[in-house]
């Protein structure tokens, strides 16, 4: 992946979106537009929607009421990127594996398999069983899945969850670049996220009340 890559303009759009589970409303009417170079913060209580809100984006889901729309990019691109709080890590496959896997699933079009290992500090681990990682090793395994694929949309459910401090940097560090390049981002979570550009930050809050 080319630190120089540009993505074309995306707008995500949501208009009068509800969305839920087993015919439960969990956030409803929620309109909004996510722009190029920023990142939205989606904040609220357990319960509130925050993770169905991000699979419903990421089409695991869908809408019980309302529209959601990318504008712009190309017709036969995919541009969404969703990186849920499950690791969805193969145990018995290596950790080089486990990556090549999900670069073959998402498309090849990103970091070569090392050079995201190294990215995200496991490049000394490409050998290992995945199952034998801490924690914070699978998270950071599962981010690594971003950089293999080059998309312009990022989908993060609890991206720093597991994460020591070292970690959350590298998380700031992933979406700084992304916003650099064009990228948006979407990201739920209950710890604090930083950027060097506090401007680029946003917050959605689901299940308030007037």
């Amino acid at each position: 992946m080319s630190q120089q890559h540009r993505f074309q303009p995306l707008t995500l759009r949501l208009d009068g979106l509800a969305c839920g589970r087993g015919g439960m409303v969990l956030c409803s009417d929620l309109t909004y537009s996510a722009t190029p170079g920023s990142c939205t913060l989606l904040r609220g209580p357990n319960g509130t929607g925050k993770t169905t809100l991000l699979m419903t984006l990421a089409g695991v889901l869908t809408p019980m009421a309302g529209t959601m729309a990318v504008d712009g990019g190309d017709e036969d691109e995919k541009p969404l990127h969703y990186c849920g709080h499950r690791n969805a890590i193969k145990p018995r496959l290596s950790v080089s594996e486990n990556l090549a896997f999900w670069a073959t699933i998402n498309g090849p079009t990103g970091m070569a398999v090392q050079n995201a290992l190294d990215e995200v500090g496991l490049g000394h681990l490409g050998d290992l069983d995945a199952g034998y990682l801490s924690a914070g090793q699978s998270r950071r395994l599962a981010l690594a899945r971003l950089l293999v694929s080059f998309r312009p949309i990022w989908l993060l459910d609890e991206p720093t969850a597991a994460l020591d401090a070292e970690g959350h940097d590298l998380v700031t560090r992933l979406i700084t670049r992304h916003l650099d390049q064009g990228g948006l981002a979407i990201a739920a979570t209950h710890d604090a996220i930083t950027l060097p550009d506090p401007s680029r930050l946003h917050t959605l809050v689901l299940g308030a009340r007037s």
